[in-house]
């Protein structure tokens, strides 16, 4: 295994349609449906740059919705991996909106994601090979990865604190 990678080397990109039942009530595609295709192919991009098997999200940083996506519309979402971490890899998805009659294309979402890398066998997590950003894009989002990782940290330390602070009960035993 290589020690160090280029981001293309992981990047995935998937072009869809959207149908009459990924809408809603506002004729727009649910944000579900796109944040299940965004986690589909951010861990091909993540399992891709760790060449695994398995990749399990560790966590969904964010999704930002900036723009409403119609069924007029292609939907392609470009994932690649930004940095890693021992075990993680932080995977970039970009969701681009063209309209198929006129070719406007918009930025219709972004997201970040984490994934770690498997064992087959032992199901443990395995280190990752680190990164080499080369365009400016992907050096962009290399050198901005402290400040997500020290969010992501707080984030985490906030969850852990919160399960100690909330009730596991029943809601009919209450």
């Amino acid at each position: 295994m290589a020690d160090f990678k280029n981001p293309k080397d992981s990047k995935v990109i998937s072009i869809d349609q959207v149908f009459a039942n990924d809408l809603n009530n506002y004729d727009t595609l649910f944000g579900g449906v796109l944040m299940k295709r965004i986690d589909n192919v951010a861990s091909l991009a993540a399992r891709r740059h760790a060449r695994v098997k398995e990749c399990v999200t560790a966590s969904i940083d964010s999704i930002d919705f900036l723009h409403p996506i119609t069924q007029a519309e292609s939907v392609c979402i470009e994932a690649f991996v930004t940095s890693t971490g021992n075990h993680s890899m932080e995977v970039f998805c970009k969701v681009i909106t063209e309209d198929l009659v006129t070719e406007d294309r918009k930025v219709a979402a972004t997201a970040f994601l984490t994934f770690v890398a498997l064992d087959e066998e032992t199901k443990r997590p395995i280190p990752v090979p680190g990164i080499v950003p080369e365009t400016d894009e992907e050096k962009y989002l290399y050198e901005s990865n402290a400040q997500r990782t020290a969010m992501r940290r707080e984030r985490r330390t906030h969850s852990k604190e919160l399960t100690t602070n909330i009730s596991i009960e029943k809601p009919w035993n209450l």
